[in-house]
């Protein structure tokens, strides 16, 4: 919610600050009044709304029926359609700002302007958006200012989430039946990695790698809520893939913290890779999940850096052996406290967790 207010502002701004400038560069001899630079302020406003809105649509999923198209028509019908809601909501404002008949002038100058403007700007943001959907913002970001041409070593936390049970599923569903389920799960469950700050770092298979960059000793609570605000949009969406795959997707992940070599690699594909330990533990607890059947494991690197919302529940599992890796490391469950019953309280007696068992209140 509040990354959707900043963007509203922003997005009020901008368009009212490229209104006052097409006023300024278009029409600086047609009555330069406070009066006349506010309508065009708001003019560009009203725009910049159109085109924001016409975009969440062709993003969201009611516009799933055009992804099966082929990329290059789905681009074309975008930008044509953005460009004629754009030129449509010009003209409206047009009349409800200056409240006057548009002249016939208009129609012969500016319209077509109007309308060459919004085609082109209509394309470069379609193509701008599809180009960071393939590399990823921050990823285009820094190839752009060539961040990783040279290796950098950095402190990253990872997760590593596999859809449980894929290779069963593929027998008994069939491999398509299958990638459209794990197409489904990884598009709901992007918006709980990226609204905690995460960045899908690859899809491998049935499983997806997301990473935080992390900035000093600072413990945060967006690592370990990631998890469960998976948790939570996949069991809200529990309905929808009751009918449509007659399951619901169960998950394993695992948590860890430390340092990272990040490097630009290839030639006529390049990609940024990441190397190093860090790398090998984030995917043995995951695949040490399966073993212990647990949902979530983490390090005690990833935990010291964590800050546990107060309704988790951190479950020590001590020292493990991780296959490949000659020490030890300090295993923790995560899970969060299921709410008892009435009669689970009376039988219980409010008996005390058993000594292995921290709230996430307490200490680790």
């Amino acid at each position: 919610m509040r990354r959707a207010k900043a963007s509203i502002i922003v997005l009020t701004l901008v368009g009212f600050v490229v209104g006052l400038l097409y006023r300024v560069v278009f029409n600086t001899g047609d009555e330069p009044s406070v009066a006349n630079f506010t309508r065009s302020g708001f003019h560009g406003a009203g725009l910049a709304f159109s085109a924001w809105a016409t975009h969440l649509y062709f993003t969201s999923r009611s516009s799933a029926w055009l992804t099966r198209w082929p990329l290059a028509l789905e681009l074309a019908v975008r930008t044509i359609a953005m460009a004629f809601v754009v030129t449509a909501v010009a003209s409206t404002l047009q009349v409800a700002l200056y409240d006057m008949p548009i002249p016939h002038g208009w129609f012969r100058h500016d319209f077509p302007r109007i309308m060459a403007v919004s085609f082109a700007m209509s394309l470069v943001i379609n193509g701008a958006y599809e180009l960071t959907r393939l590399i990823g913002t921050r990823v285009l970001f820094n190839f752009l200012i060539g961040r990783y041409r040279r290796p950098i070593r950095e402190q990253r936390v990872l997760l590593f989430l596999d859809l449980a049970g894929s290779t069963s599923l593929a027998e008994a569903m069939g491999e398509v039946r299958v990638q459209d389920l794990l197409t489904r799960f990884f598009y709901d469950i992007d918006a709980a990695i990226t609204d905690h700050g995460g960045e899908v770092h690859a899809y491998v298979g049935d499983e997806v790698i997301v990473t935080w960059r992390v900035k000093g000793d600072q413990q945060q609570s967006r690592y370990l809520d990631c998890f469960f605000a998976i948790q939570d949009r996949i069991a809200a969406s529990a309905d929808q893939y009751r009918a449509e795959f007659a399951l619901v997707p169960d998950f394993r992940a695992g948590m860890h913290a430390g340092p990272v070599v990040i490097s630009e690699c290839g030639n006529s594909h390049r990609q940024v890779a990441y190397f190093g330990d860090t790398m090998n533990v984030a995917a043995r607890l995951q695949g040490l999940c399966k073993e212990m059947d647990r949902g979530l494991l983490v390090s005690g690197e990833l935990l010291r850096l964590s800050k546990p919302a107060a309704d988790l529940v951190i479950e020590t599992l001590g020292p493990t052996q991780l296959r490949g890796r000659a020490a030890p490391i300090d295993v923790f469950a995560v899970d969060r406290r299921r709410a008892k019953s009435a009669s689970e309280r009376s039988s219980l007696g409010g008996s005390p967790a058993s000594s292995d068992t921290h709230e996430a209140s307490g200490g680790r």
